[in-house]
């Protein structure tokens, strides 16, 4: 295969989250090895404003698509969650490599095998040709059980740790403990209010800082955080930073590592994970649930620290532990950071890539 003509596109529905970072970390990876990529999102969001040197659509309109199709001339679409997608892509015309991607399937592992089975099962058989998937246990078990026969891939995402690590700033008076997330079921804000809640009850000099993106929360959410913070009596305590760019987020990971603090994450499932592995670039030390795709960053005691989701004694116990036991918390600092870089290189994500579409290729001949 000549790599160096391959046009790519991805598409999701909107530019955020793990989704919006996964795409700029690999069209760097993919970049490297002559393969352009070009991207397309049916709607507008808050990581338009990350600086890209990329090929990016916001369209949602069959006329548009099918104008960046032919255009595009791709050898290969990949189609991210979106399954109503695959077969739009298929009826205006497209008859090249089609890819089914998932980073993530919902609020937890039953829904993700209902999900495949009532939804993806009927539109993924006829008209993709394979699919895409981080290694996150649950992912594994729930294609393999579902799509026996369909060409399937697992491999890691990539990060680049070049552009995007520890920073060495002023540091903070007091003790910092974050999260990054939307307003929404899965990530589970209201146990880390809690955690926050029970450890400044403890200590009162400890911040809290929360990172969203305000453009996702319902208006049932937000109401439901505003009362929760007034509940707890956390006004005083938490400062909320709203769609900030992605690169300042390093300086904000370094902050809360240097403050002797962590980033807390309280999702109930995720995917991959992508705010503990830059919080770990960053030395910033991560206190998670076992949300399955964090299991590859997180070896307990280790590279960061795990606790039980919903058991809000065992988070502060473990809290408390990283905010009291200097020599444990630096030796996390440490290893995290290491072991982020030596396991998910943008190198070893572009040959895994290439790989894949390579054996597509054969395949559709």
């Amino acid at each position: 295969m000549n790599d160096r003509n391959l046009n790519i596109l991805f598409t999701f529905y909107v530019p955020s989250g793990g989704v919006e970072t996964l795409n700029r970390q690999r069209l760097q990876a993919l970049s490297q090895v002559g393969i352009n990529c070009h991207f397309l999102y049916t709607q507008s969001g808050t990581g338009l404003q990350n600086k890209t040197d990329a090929t990016l659509y916001v369209t949602n309109t069959d006329l548009g698509i099918k104008e960046i199709l032919q255009k595009g001339s791709y050898e290969a679409i990949v189609v991210g969650s979106d399954l109503a997608m695959l077969q739009r892509l298929r009826s205006l015309g497209y008859q090249g490599i089609l890819i089914f991607e998932s980073q993530g399937l919902g609020q937890d592992k039953d829904y993700a095998e209902k999900f495949l089975k009532a939804n993806a099962l009927p539109i993924i058989n006829p008209y993709c040709d394979a699919i895409l998937y981080p290694k996150a246990p649950h992912l594994i078990k729930a294609f393999e059980t579902y799509f026996p026969s369909k060409k399937k891939y697992s491999f890691h995402n990539c990060f680049n740790t070049k552009d995007f690590h520890y920073r060495h700033l002023p540091k903070r008076p007091h003790p910092i403990i974050g999260w990054v997330g939307r307003l929404e079921e899965n990530k589970n804000w209201k146990d880390f209010l809690m955690i926050g809640a029970k450890l400044i009850r403890q200590n009162p000099s400890i911040k809290l800082w929360m990172f969203e993106d305000s453009t996702l929360a319902t208006a049932d959410q937000r109401t439901a955080f505003e009362t929760v913070i007034k509940q707890l009596n956390l006004q005083s305590h938490l400062t909320v930073f709203a769609n900030l760019p992605h690169d300042r987020m390093a300086d904000h990971y370094s902050m809360i590592g240097d403050s002797g603090g962590f980033l807390c994450s309280t999702s109930k499932v995720e995917g991959f994970g992508y705010a503990v592995l830059e919080a770990m670039v960053c030395k910033c030390p991560v206190l998670s649930t076992d949300s399955d795709g964090v299991r590859h960053f997180i070896i307990h005691n280790t590279t960061g620290k795990f606790f039980t989701l919903g058991n809000i004694q065992h988070a502060v116990k473990e809290g408390q532990d990283l905010l009291t036991n200097a020599p444990l918390r630096e030796a996390i600092r440490q290893r995290a950071a290491q072991h982020i870089q030596q396991n998910f290189s943008p190198g070893d994500y572009a040959a895994n890539f290439i790989n894949m579409i390579t054996e597509l290729k054969q395949i559709k001949k």
